[in-house]
């Protein structure tokens, strides 16, 4: 994902390695990476809170903006782990840094299993970028044409591999159960191990035709812009943990100030009531009893306590007289 997920920093001088310069410009993409997910992250806030229509992000350019992130954090990761650990693989510095996202990684499941048990984050980015980390060793010193054929094999297999056997939890991770769970952030091994491979195999095309070594720019060279993202790529772990509960925080802060408007309770009521209507009645008497229904609870100025949760629809006597004659109208 960053630095901070993927070892990429220059190793002292040896005699089977050069040293190599820190590349200012990878910290500025990873400065970039972050700041967009730190955009997502806030978007998803506002509609939590109700001030973008339900549904919004997870869907349409959304959806694809969070893969796109989603995808640039783990091919940044792949080739982080090239620059850190090929040719010579470090074992030391590897563990730390496995370590801390790892445990990273489990900050966040369990903050999450409290904040949102229905939607906990059991295998998100962080959990995706470590096993992939793990799995991506394998591939350091492998051919290019390996490593790419692996990752277009990872990113079509939930396309012809899914299957009921791993539909239990414990399998969840894997990326090819049938039925998606529900998460917060749900980035299974597939198909996401594909970027990170991809990453992988792009930085050992770089490290052969010796390009990072001429595309070193000077520090002094960089705007004060570049700069502050350089310094939010090569601290995005810590901005990753920190961002998402302060944004939150803030959201809420606005709401108990600034709430959101309710959303139109009509559209809603009349959803709910047709799916309850049709499961035993036809589809031409519930189109007339519900609409009957929400328009006497509009005239009446029952609709908007019934669906604060005011008044209950089951036991309130004034809803059962709209009920009643809407269902003799729509018997007529």
């Amino acid at each position: 994902m960053s630095q901070s997920f993927s070892e990429s920093s220059p190793s002292p001088p040896t005699e089977t390695r050069p040293a190599r310069r820190r590349l200012g410009w990878l910290d500025v993409v990873r400065g970039i990476a972050i700041l967009a997910m730190a955009s997502y992250h806030f978007s998803w806030d506002l509609e939590y809170f109700g001030y973008l229509a339900p549904g919004t992000v997870g869907t349409g350019l959304f959806k694809y903006y969070a893969r796109g992130i989603a995808s640039s954090f783990l091919l940044l990761a792949g080739f982080s782990l090239v620059l850190g650990h090929f040719p010579r693989f470090r074992g030391g510095p590897f563990l730390i840094r496995f370590g801390k996202i790892a445990a990273a990684a489990a900050v966040i499941s369990i903050a999450t299993w409290f904040a949102f048990p229905s939607g906990f984050i059991f295998f998100g980015i962080l959990h995706s970028i470590a096993a992939a980390s793990l799995i991506g060793l394998l591939f350091l010193r492998l051919p290019v044409a390996v490593t790419l054929v692996a990752a277009v094999a990872a990113f079509v297999a939930p396309l012809y591999l899914r299957s009921a056997f791993f539909d239990t939890p414990a399998l969840w991770w894997v990326g090819l159960s049938e039925t998606l769970p529900r998460s917060n952030d749900y980035v299974p091994l597939l198909p996401w191990l594909a970027p990170f491979l991809t990453g992988i195999a792009l930085g050992r095309i770089a490290l052969g035709s010796k390009w990072l070594d001429r595309a070193a720019p000077s520090e002094g060279q960089s705007t004060r812009l570049a700069r502050g993202l350089a310094f939010a790529g090569r601290h995005s772990l810590p901005i990753y943990l920190i961002h998402q509960p302060l944004l939150f925080s803030l959201v809420a802060l606005f709401a108990m100030v600034y709430p959101a408007p309710r959303p139109d309770p009509r559209p809603a009521f009349q959803s709910s009531c047709m799916a309850t209507c049709t499961g035993d009645q036809t589809q031409a008497f519930c189109t007339r009893f519900c609409g009957c229904t929400l328009d006497r609870l509009v005239e009446q100025k029952l609709l908007d306590p019934l669906d604060r949760g005011l008044i209950d629809g089951r036991t309130d006597a004034r809803v059962a007289d709209i009920a009643g004659q809407c269902t003799m109208k729509a018997q007529e």
